[in-house]
């Protein structure tokens, strides 16, 4: 994977607006590869190499940060063998892809929690987020074991823990408590498959992005999908509770 990063995202449209924070939840691997006679594990694996490709279009339009909805809290309630075979698919892709994100000078980020994982794949996420800590690049955020209500308990338990007065509590204190912490809020999530909801996925920092849903799924969604993806958000007015002349 070797990229070339430019300053600004390139869009058929004519607004300027920044797009600096992009989130997939990265459906349909499963029924993508049940319409091809292919085992479910295909299909995540095809959605693996299509990661690629999106995380090196994503370097290439110069977006600062990519978060991706690898592994959710309630998929542990998926097929004990699939479970299985989406344990490895992520140690392998630690294996052989670490060094390669590193030298493109992609960080990872790891967000949701390490229980249930084996210490051997636990150590390689902890690994993998220590050894790319100074890259400068690409922030990628990886959701796996993840859930956002289960991300705002585990904030409010620690903030309660650390003795908060109830007065003193404020969005920027639930902020700083999250999995990311010190990360700016999504500008736009997309989501694969035609599925049109959220999935327990950053339901807090969500609240004001705008959303891109398609039909395709996740293997099919390739870097031209994408920028069409920007090239919408580009054409949408962010009035975040405001007037349209308010936000002109």
């Amino acid at each position: 994977m070797h990229v070339k990063q430019n300053s600004k995202i390139a869009t058929k449209s004519s607004s300027t607006r920044t797009v600096e924070h992009v989130a997939i939840i990265m459906d349909g691997n499963g029924r993508w590869a049940k319409e091809r006679g292919l085992p479910r594990l295909a299909g995540h694996r095809a959605g693996t190499d299509n990661l690629r490709r999106i995380i090196e279009s994503c370097v290439e339009l110069g977006i600062k940060r990519l978060t991706i909805y690898a592994f959710s809290t309630e998929n542990w309630n998926r097929p004990k063998l699939e479970v299985r075979g989406l344990m490895r698919i992520l140690e392998d892709v630690l294996d052989n892809q670490l060094q390669e994100l590193h030298e493109n000078n992609v960080q990872i980020h790891h967000i949701g929690r390490l229980d249930g994982l084996s210490e051997r794949l636990a150590n390689k996420v902890q690994s993998a987020t220590s050894y790319t800590r100074n890259n400068t690049g690409l922030v990628l955020n990886v959701a796996f074991n993840y859930g956002g209500r289960d991300e705002i308990v585990h904030a409010v338990k620690r903030i309660v823990a650390e003795g908060y007065n109830p007065e003193d509590i404020t969005e920027e204190t639930i902020n700083r408590y999250l999995f990311t912490a010190g990360q700016p809020d999504p500008d736009l999530i997309i989501r694969t498959s035609g599925e049109i909801r959220v999935s327990n996925f950053l339901i807090w920092q969500g609240a004001y992005s705008e959303w891109h849903f398609t039909s395709l799924y996740w293997p099919e969604f390739g870097p031209e999908e994408l920028r069409k993806a920007l090239d919408q958000f580009q054409k949408r007015e962010r009035r975040f509770g405001m007037i349209s002349e308010q936000v002109s």
